[in-house]
C-alpha cells in the first residue's frame, strides 16, 4: 500500500499571512501544499492566481498541488507553471478537450492531475488514467469551503483504486472535501 499523503490546502490559512503559513505546514511535516484557484466563473468564488503562487514559492520547497477551478482553463496553464506550480490540476468541464490539456500540461514538465465533481463519472478519463499522475476525488462540490462529505463518492474512490491496482497504473488518489 502506498504511504498516505497529506495535502493541506491554504484556502483556509490566514491569507495575510499565507507565507509563514506555508512555512508552518512544512514544518508540521505536509508533503505537499494544495492550492485551490478559483475564478468566480467555474465556481463562484475567487482565490489566488499564478503572482501569488510566484511569490509564495520563496516560503516552500513542497511540492505545489495547484486544483485549477477555472475555465476556461486551457489558456491558464502556462500561467500556473510559469509561477511554480509542480502539479496542475484541471477539471474535465473546465476544457474543451481534456487530452489537450494533459498535452499542454506536460510540455511544461510538469505533472498531471485531473479533479472530479461528485457527479462527474470516471469514464470522462478512464482513456487517459495511464497518462495522468493524480486523481483528484471531489467529496464536495468545488467552490466552497464547510461542506458535508458526500459518501456517495467512497465508492468512486474503491472503482478508481481498482483499477489502478488492476492495470499497474502509477497515478495518486486525491481526495478533497
Amino acid at each position: 500500500m502506498n504511504k498516505i499523503k497529506i495535502s493541506p490546502s491554504i484556502l483556509s490559512a490566514d491569507f495575510s499571512q499565507l507565507g509563514n503559513e506555508i512555512k508552518k505546514l512544512e514544518q508540521a511535516g505536509a508533503d505537499l501544499i494544495h492550492v485551490d484557484v478559483m475564478d468566480g466563473h467555474f465556481v463562484p468564488n475567487l482565490t489566488i492566481g499564478p503572482t501569488v503562487i510566484k511569490a509564495l514559492r520563496h516560503y516552500s520547497t513542497l511540492p505545489f498541488d495547484v486544483h485549477l477551478m477555472i475555465s476556461p482553463v486551457h489558456k491558464y496553464i502556462k500561467d500556473y507553471a510559469d509561477a511554480g506550480a509542480n502539479i496542475i490540476t484541471v477539471h474535465p468541464e473546465a476544457t474543451e478537450n481534456i487530452l489537450n490539456s494533459i498535452n499542454h500540461i506536460r510540455v511544461f514538465n510538469k505533472k498531471v492531475g485531473v479533479s472530479l465533481n461528485p457527479d462527474t463519472k470516471l469514464d470522462v478519463i478512464i482513456d487517459y488514467l495511464d497518462q495522468i499522475d493524480l486523481v483528484l476525488i471531489m467529496s464536495v462540490f468545488p467552490g466552497f469551503g464547510g461542506q458535508k462529505f458526500m459518501p456517495e463518492v467512497i465508492e468512486k474512490i474503491n472503482e478508481l483504486s481498482k483499477i489502478k491496482k488492476e492495470k499497474n497504473y502509477n497515478f495518486d488518489i486525491e481526495v478533497d472535501g
